[in-house]
């Protein structure tokens, strides 16, 4: 459940078990209680990516404990900022929402070593949405 004081953001893959995950992950970690995080999947795998999560672990986060979701039309409804990573034209359209793609290259059955690029990529990427929803006070 989002909260009036804080911008809600969707992040959404096809599988909601990779770059989605990493996304959500850092936002948490990098927002805090800043920031309302829902992520989804357009067909949600039954679990995370493992090297997305060992990816994760090696920046001291753990997203063990998350798991893929479908993504709703409530989610999208509930969210402020909806940024999608693949998924196409299967999020809907709400009028006054703000959306993104990030042209993300897809970690599934990747080693580590090409995963930690992307995750990388996340991270910044992540950093300056944090920086423009949460302006220093």
């Amino acid at each position: 459940m989002t909260t009036p004081s804080r911008p809600a953001v969707l992040f959404v893959c096809v599988h909601n078990a990779g770059r989605s995950q990493m996304a959500a992950g850092y936002l948490r970690e990098l927002a805090g209680d800043r920031v309302d995080v829902l992520s989804a999947g357009s067909e949600p795998a039954d679990r995370l990516n493992p090297v997305a999560v060992e990816a994760m672990a090696e920046e001291g986060i753990d997203i063990t404990a998350n798991t893929p979701a479908i993504l709703t039309t409530e989610a999208v409804r509930e969210s402020d900022v909806v940024i999608t990573m693949g998924c196409g034209d299967t999020c809907p359209i709400f009028p006054g929402k703000r959306y993104e793609d990030w042209e993300l290259t897809d970690p599934a059955g990747l080693p580590l070593d090409q995963v930690r690029p992307i995750r990388d990529d996340i991270r910044r990427r992540v950093e300056a949405l944090v920086a423009e929803l949460t302006p220093a006070d």
